[in-house]
């Protein structure tokens, strides 16, 4: 039985409040800054596993093609074919235009060390990946080109890049290739959200950022409370609401940047760029922010854009996660597992070791090094989620949250389509 996926859409908030209570139950998790929507999504997640185990025979439908629904995330001539999309597509692309409007021209001309690291720091995790991946294979005695599968294709890269280059890794011989990617992606997901908060509380730890820890580089740095802060959605949103005309304007300006961005990111298509299909509301996103900054408007408020994003990833965390097959995951196995497992290590070792001292071992750096795992793991957007399970936590980031989202949603994909690339040459 395939129940539709509007479900999901009507379990959404019951599944946050459900995280929230977990969090606020077992304050442990909380500390470790896991954010709400994975406690609630991937709870559900398991359950549905456990149902299935005793004999339930069912899965969730993620596509649809109600026009009212995909109109945003759709160019005209195409949305008048009604082509079926993602249920989340709409909240992934409304996250991401509030990445590019909340992103101050100023904080982004400033990323100076703190962007080159990250962005550099990446692109040689990709090649760490890569190169673990190809020699574990090897050594299993399993295709080399599964390396790369299990590499950065669907770590760093996610399912998108998977998706992406799914063509090419069938054309070198890999038959299986989008059925690996995706499975290998989903693991890539889970471990991502569920690691990278906590990788950023033991470094927060480390800095001195937290009480009875304090050191020169992190004086000015916010302590911990003394409770754990769990997000609450319902506040999130009531407080967006209780902006008025203001919320309204922000929110239509978010959605005339969606229907725009479709269009950008059909031009990207032909010309050849693959890029993740919210490439273009982000890039519209950042050049609106540019124009207001340069022009020094004001009424473009940062505090709404937070807000509406907000409201925006929980739901689309919650609504990705939630439908999950744990199942499937049983796929990833044999070399697979060894290649993701230790791929994975290496990839919280190598932030941990490497990334982490670079950025300067201080609070805004511990954020930044727990966004790069979220996404050199698993997706952008799971970064996010643990960065702003963090900074409710212990403190705002702005440097941090403001350049990680850019390099893990679009400048990463500049420098690892061409690092995959060379290892399908060589292989």
């Amino acid at each position: 039985m395939t129940l539709s996926p509007w479900s999901l859409l009507l379990l959404a908030l019951p599944l946050l409040l459900l995280g929230q209570y977990v969090l606020r139950g077992v304050p442990a998790l909380a500390r470790f800054s896991i954010p709400v929507p994975v406690v609630g999504g991937l709870s559900f997640a398991l359950a549905c596993l456990l149902l299935r185990a005793a004999g339930a025979d069912f899965s969730f439908a993620t596509k649809v093609d109600a026009g009212w629904w995909t109109w945003l995330v759709t160019p005209d001539h195409e949305w008048l074919a009604r082509p079926a999309k993602n249920l989340n597509l709409p909240l992934l692309v409304g996250f991401f235009t509030c990445v590019g409007l909340a992103a101050p021209l100023r904080l982004l001309a400033s990323g100076g060390r703190m962007l080159l690291v990250l962005l550099a720091g990446t692109t040689v995790l990709a090649l760490v990946q890569n190169a673990a991946g190809v020699a574990l294979a090897t050594a299993l005695g399993a295709p080399a080109l599964l390396g790369v599968l299990c590499g950065s294709l669907t770590l760093v890269g996610g399912h998108g890049t998977a998706l992406g280059f799914s063509s090419r890794f069938e054309q070198a011989g890999m038959a299986a290739a989008a059925t690996i990617g995706a499975s290998a992606a989903t693991f890539g997901l889970v471990a991502g959200a569920i690691l990278s908060g906590p990788l950023g509380a033991w470094l927060l730890r480390r800095s001195g950022a937290l009480p009875g820890r304090a050191t020169p580089s992190s004086a000015m740095a916010p302590s911990a409370p003394a409770a754990p802060v769990v997000a609450d959605f319902l506040a999130d949103a009531r407080a967006l609401a209780a902006q008025g005309r203001g919320a309204l304007g922000h929110l239509l300006l978010v959605a005339g940047c969606v229907k725009g961005g479709a269009w950008i990111s059909f031009g990207l298509d032909r010309i050849g760029a693959s890029l993740p299909a919210y490439m273009g509301a982000l890039l519209l996103g950042f050049a609106l922010r540019a124009l207001h900054d340069a022009a020094g408007w004001t009424w473009l408020r940062g505090e709404t854009i937070h807000r509406i994003s907000a409201v925006l990833l929980p739901l689309f965390l919650v609504v990705t996660l939630a439908p999950l097959n744990l199942a499937e995951l049983t796929d990833v196995a044999g070399p697979m597992l060894v290649i993701l497992s230790v791929n994975t290590a290496l990839t919280l070792a190598f932030a941990a070791f490497v990334i982490w001292p670079l950025l300067g071992r201080d609070h805004e750096a511990a954020i930044a090094t727990a966004g790069l795992a979220g996404y050199g793991i698993g997706s952008t957007a799971t970064a996010v989620a643990a960065m702003d399970a963090l900074t409710r936590q212990y403190g705002k980031a702005p440097r941090a949250t403001t350049l990680v989202p850019p390099t893990g949603g679009f400048l990463i994909d500049l420098t690892n389509a061409p690092v995959i690339g060379a290892f399908l040459r060589w292989l």
